[in-house]
């Protein structure tokens, strides 16, 4: 038998575990205003800034982390232009660097069209041995973080009259069960229920809320938090053989601020390989 037979008849493919090809640009967000939380670094907060760039928006980047937002503005600005980019530092955990944050955007550019909530904090604990810190420090950046921003997100759209869109960044692990996880797991379901509720009450001011729940997505910070041996467990559970990259994840984000998702609401969008 050689490795390069052709496949019988009924006999299934090999796994497609590498990335597809890049998706090129089709100016779906051209003229919009953007707010990114948690957008330094290389992860998806990162890669939905550039897939917005590429799609036309103007975006305000920020993060908690001053260091990698300037590094981060300072790249995009180089690719895009000054005009297309701005950057604020913002800890979620603090409502009035929140409300800074928000505010900056509305004298920036006159008012905003997006938001996307990024900002959020995993670690890994069993509940029996997870001290209240612990359990208030995830729930105060997932859960509480993405609370104060949808909150100062909808008191903008309100006040401007302008409709738009905010995405969530909710898991998978709001639905499914992991060991170590229940303090995110939590915090994650909870971005679920606030996108839901939100979305009923934003829907009178023209503005939609969803959310997405990735399984796995590729990117240096989650290597240093996780194990090789848990990395390669959960690559397994992934029906494609391999982690998202987090661009992929952006694609949806995309989607979600577009027009093309104009009567969708109240919804989690599970980005997501994993086997059912």
């Amino acid at each position: 038998m050689t490795e390069n037979r052709e496949r019988g008849a009924g006999e299934a493919a090999p796994l497609p575990n590498r990335p597809p090809a890049y998706i090129p640009a089709h100016g779906l967000l051209a003229g919009r205003t953007a707010v990114i939380t948690a957008a330094a670094g290389a992860g998806i907060g990162a890669a939905t800034a550039r897939r917005f760039l590429e799609e036309g928006a103007r975006v305000l980047v920020s993060d908690a982390h001053t260091r990698r937002l300037t590094e981060a503005a300072r790249a995009l600005t180089e690719e895009f232009g000054g005009d297309a980019v701005g950057a604020r530092p913002c800890d979620v955990t603090d409502e009035t660097q929140v409300r800074a944050l928000f505010t900056a955007a509305a004298e920036r550019h006159g008012g905003l069209d997006i938001v996307v909530n990024n900002a959020g904090l995993g670690g890994t604990t069993p509940l029996v041995d997870m001290d209240d810190d612990q359990w208030h420090r995830i729930l105060d950046v997932t859960l509480n973080g993405t609370f104060r921003c949808v909150r100062a997100a909808l008191r903008a759209f309100r006040a401007t009259g302008r409709p738009g869109v905010i995405v969530n960044n909710s898991s998978v692990l709001g639905w499914r069960a992991q060991a170590g996880q229940a303090h995110y797991a939590a915090a994650k379901a909870g971005v679920m229920a606030l996108t839901r509720c939100a979305a009923v009450e934003a829907a009178a001011y023209g503005v939609r809320v969803n959310a997405v729940a990735p399984s796995l997505a590729r990117h240096p910070h989650l290597v240093k938090v996780t194990t090789p041996e848990l990395l390669a467990e959960l690559t397994a559970r992934e029906a494609f053989g391999r982690p998202a990259e987090p661009w992929e994840v952006a694609n949806t984000i995309v989607f979600l601020a577009s027009d093309y998702a104009s009567y969708l609401t109240g919804e989690t969008l599970s980005v997501s390989g994993q086997r059912a």
